[in-house]
């Protein structure tokens, strides 16, 4: 196997419920970015690649549209990033983060997430050493060379490539983002990435079993249940 990181699209809730949920999320995220970039995606690479994501996970375009509308108004909510690390059950690292306009109600509301489930909420820089901040693609192909040769081409520093199961995933800093993307798009005629996101990957896995996972599982329910957490990072292999 190689590195882990999470693929949202194979964690995607289920039912009407959740997923409205996720909708939510995305409508926040995408007003943000449209709202600190630019609400045009030619111009706004973030928010493009936003958007691509957000289809990919069959984000109505009604729910696409109402946050690009809201942020081009002008008025709304004024969002700040928040994040924080800690310690989940079977000393699982994790990193939440979040889009938050109450930063006092958001640790309320997340600090409860690790006191309910036995775990320890730490300090900035408590875990995060432990991630590496990611750039990560994912696309059916199955010339490797080719695409290292591309992303050296165009002097993307690489952190790694994998390739397994007629699928290649390119691991870079999060900073080579729109360099390594633009290359392969150059390179591969069409090409589709199945993952094309910015993440939080651990550089050593956890494993966890029994009531250590359960309840591991619980504080990933609670945090998904608040609107103002957008992302769970762990380091946990079950």
């Amino acid at each position: 196997m190689g590195r882990a990181f999470q693929n949202r699209k194979e964690s995607m809730a289920k039912t009407s419920d959740q997923n409205a949920k996720v909708y939510s999320k995305y409508s926040r995220e995408i007003y943000v970015c449209a709202k600190q970039g630019g609400s045009e995606p030619e111009s706004n690479l973030a928010l493009r690649s936003l958007l691509d994501r957000a289809k990919r996970d069959q984000v109505p375009a009604h729910v696409i549209q109402k946050a690009i509308d809201k942020a081009e108004g002008g008025a709304g909510e004024d969002f700040a990033v928040a994040r924080y690390e800690g310690y989940a059950p079977g000393n699982v690292m994790v990193i939440v983060d979040c889009l938050t306009d109450n930063p006092n109600r958001t640790f309320g509301e997340v600090r409860q997430c690790f006191v309910k489930t036995k775990s320890k909420i730490g300090t900035e820089g408590s875990v995060m050493h432990m991630f590496d901040h990611s750039a990560i693609f994912v696309f059916k192909s199955d010339d490797e060379e080719g695409a290292l040769e591309a992303l050296m081409m165009a002097d993307v520093d690489v952190t790694d490539i994998e390739h397994e199961d007629g699928k290649i995933t390119v691991f870079a800093p999060q900073t080579e983002y729109f360099k390594a993307k633009q290359s392969l798009q150059e390179h591969f005629d069409g090409i589709e990435f199945e993952v094309d996101e910015i993440q939080f990957v651990p550089k050593v896995m956890t494993q966890i079993e029994g009531e250590d996972l359960e309840l591991f599982k619980k504080f990933l329910e609670m945090a998904d249940d608040q609107d103002d957490v957008q992302n769970v990072y762990h380091n946990a292999e079950f």
